[in-house]
């Protein structure tokens, strides 16, 4: 069974496989290790670009996609008959729910103001102190899947009130239906759910306007969960404030007015890029390979519509 990676480091951190699976490195879909015949089991490279999903029809004994990303919205509805897609569930934990702890903290405790006053060597505290802090603040996770899990668990230590919210209600968890009548009650609003049809554009005008005066809005999902127009209209009055880790489109023009907004903390789609990363991921990897290899079912098995 042949199995392609696209990291150079891959096969050392994949553990024991069994004997006849063969490990290639397939960093670039324009050069390739070996023939396309034989590749049974595809892992494509982390964060990858849309036209990735070509390399799909050339590989004609493919049974297995397993993604390095959480999120399979450029995969979804793209797989040929008897192709199996399996997302990065578990690997973007860790990272992605430090850097919402870290983005909300940031925030409230104006980083970015301070940052900026010691590039100016300003003494700032008359201006900038006191600040906000974190205790008491009352947080709205949208999307409670194993990433908005592992946010409630970190943020439960700083003594706030959490909300979950999914697509459909469980115990502990809102349904998104009830959004309209918990947004306005939060002080934070994390942003956590994939790419879906149904998620597209869930942060519109009625959404940013149903927001608390002076809340937060964090987006650690994907850019187009949040409408680009209304966000910036709504940014723009300075009602609520957003630390963005994703945005619509991806990179920002230098030129888009997101860039500039005081109330805006920006950061380059980096909340799962970490150095544990690679391990993790590769750790998933291998045991989806033996899985495979032994006739077992796949885990974080991705369907239409997820």
């Amino acid at each position: 069974m042949k199995v392609w990676i696209p990291h150079e480091r891959g096969p050392s951190l994949l553990g024991d496989l069994p004997a006849g699976v063969t490990v290639e490195v397939a960093a670039e879909p324009h050069r390739l290790p070996s023939p396309v015949a034989g590749v049974r089991f595809w892992v494509p490279p982390f964060l990858a670009e849309a036209d990735t999903t070509e390399m799909l029809r050339e590989l004609p004994d493919l049974e297995v996609v397993q993604l390095l990303t959480a999120g399979a919205d450029t995969w979804v509805g793209r797989m040929p008959p008897g192709v199996t897609l399996c997302d990065g569930r578990g690997v973007h934990d860790q990272a992605t729910s430090e850097w919402v702890v870290a983005a909300i903290l940031a925030h409230l405790r104006s980083f970015p103001a301070f940052i900026q006053a010691q590039a100016r060597r300003e003494w700032a505290y008359g201006e900038l102190a006191p600040t906000d802090e974190l205790a008491g603040k009352r947080v709205l996770i949208v999307g409670a899947g194993s990433i908005g899990t592992a946010v409630r668990a970190r943020l439960a230590p700083f003594e706030v009130g959490l909300t979950l919210v999914a697509r459909t209600a469980r115990s502990g968890v809102h349904a998104a239906e009830e959004l309209p009548r918990l947004l306005p009650e939060a002080d934070v609003v994390v942003l956590l759910v994939p790419l879906t049809k149904q998620t597209r554009g869930l942060v519109d005008a009625a959404f940013l306007a149903a927001m608390r005066d002076g809340a937060l809005l964090v987006n650690a999902a994907r850019g187009p969960v949040a409408q680009t127009e209304a966000l910036v209209a709504e940014l723009g009055t300075g009602r609520i404030s957003a630390v963005l880790d994703v945005t619509d489109p991806e990179p920002l023009p230098t030129d888009h007015p997101l860039w500039t907004m005081p109330n805006v903390l920006l950061t380059p789609h980096v909340a799962g890029s970490v150095r544990g990363l690679l391990p993790r991921a590769y750790r998933l990897v291998g045991d989806q390979i033996r899985r495979f290899a032994a006739g077992e079912p796949p885990i974080n098995v991705v369907v239409d519509g997820y």
